[in-house]
């Protein structure tokens, strides 16, 4: 079980009294600011169903983006009517790149993980996509019309990566090899060094995509990221978007940081360019970035909650992943549509199902208020499954 010893949070309320004070617009100060309505019980209507949904699903941040972000956006409203100039996404390029330890020209700015798929089987023609499953496949989803083949490897027995059977799975035509890691949706870490070895094996025989969207949840990220080794000259990219930890999912926006004439292929293709971006989404991944204090704080919330998480899942009896990310992976020993069902029923919306973990259920880590009420909603929905599976087998 993951075990942490640092707790705080940021409290919902005084945030969005900030993005009011800032300035902004009604629409954007909700749409920006962490979820309402999570610390008082969820209205019911006639029909049982509650009003105030918890979206625990696709697992946003509950903790909003920076305190710097929505003066950023106020500013950027005024340059609205104005196409993003290549002055603007070059200064972005260099703030990461100055960031990553990368040159500006290795960075593509943009949520780029389709396009890539897309580039990669046009160029490069019909051939093998790895990646683990359950898994994020948007990567390979994106280059199967271009006649990529999506090439599954399970997971081990720990629901870990399984680095060996990865690297057995690259054959001749292997057109690349995408790893999430920490993964999506069973949270689990590769081990450092022993990812190291598997990404520097992999990379002399296919190029290796590796997705870190969680990573910025460890405290130890930068020792962790295969940024290291893109920085060697190996065959690597890393992807990072800014829609978890940095709480921008709904300005679409992130970066990937890529071998230098993969990057020109891609620039040629029109992927990353400044036409592709809009002012918003730039303005606020700059806002954000510039602010790892904001970073550091989310990070030491989101672990202490899952700390509790993974206590309160320990008193429950159930097993569970040993998380990195901001969300909890976990056996609940009922079919995943029964737990989801009745979970909505209370207002609480979870993951979607991870074929072949039918009874596992995936629940992002909200603030305590949200948590709170999550837990509680588990708690009441197994302890009906299991009245009704006990009824049955009497």
């Amino acid at each position: 079980m993951t075990r942490s010893t640092t707790a705080g949070h940021l409290p919902a309320d005084p945030q969005r009294r900030y993005w009011l004070r800032a300035g902004l617009t009604s629409a954007a100060a909700v749409a920006l600011a962490p979820a309402a309505g999570s610390a008082a019980p969820p209205a019911v209507t006639a029909a049982g169903r509650t009003t105030d949904l918890l979206r625990l699903d696709l697992n946003e941040s509950s903790y909003g983006p920076s305190p710097r972000v929505g003066p950023a956006l106020q500013r950027a409203l005024a340059e609205a009517p104005r196409y993003v100039s290549a002055a603007q996404l070059q200064a972005l390029q260099s703030q990461i790149a100055t960031l990553e330890g990368v040159a500006p020209e290795q960075v593509i700015v943009g949520e780029v993980l389709e396009a890539l798929g897309q580039h990669l089987a046009l160029n490069q023609g019909a051939g093998g996509f790895i990646y683990s499953v359950p898994g994020y496949g948007a990567l390979v989803d994106a280059a199967r019309p271009f006649g990529g083949r999506a090439v599954e490897v399970p997971l081990n027995a720990r629901l870990e990566n399984d680095l060996p059977a990865l690297l057995a799975a690259i054959a001749p035509d292997t057109r690349a090899l995408f790893v999430v890691n920490p993964h999506n949706p069973s949270g689990t870490l590769s081990p450092g060094a022993e990812f190291d070895r598997f990404v520097s094996a992999a990379q002399a025989r296919t190029l290796v995509i590796v997705d870190e969207a969680y990573l910025d949840y460890r405290e130890d990220a930068a020792t962790l990221s295969a940024v290291r080794l893109l920085r060697q000259g190996q065959n690597v990219v890393v992807f990072r978007t800014l829609g978890k930890i940095h709480a921008l999912a709904g300005l679409q926006v992130g970066y990937a940081l890529v071998p230098a004439a993969l990057a020109e292929a891609l620039r040629q293709r029109g992927v990353g360019g400044a036409h592709a971006q809009n002012q918003l989404s730039l303005a606020a991944a700059s806002a954000a970035l510039a602010d790892p204090a904001h970073v550091a704080q989310v990070r030491r919330s989101v672990a202490a909650e899952r700390q509790h998480w993974q206590q309160v899942l320990s008193g429950l009896r159930l097993r569970s992943t040993e998380a990195a990310g901001n969300f909890v992976f976990v056996d609940t020993g009922h079919p995943h549509a029964a737990v989801a069902a009745g979970l909505l029923q209370q207002g609480v919306r979870i993951a979607r199902v991870f074929a072949p973990y039918d009874t596992w259920v995936r629940i992002t880590v909200g603030t305590p208020a949200e948590n709170r009420r999550a837990q509680q909603a588990l708690r009441s929905v197994l302890a009906q499954l299991g009245k009704a599976q006990n009824g049955a087998a009497a």
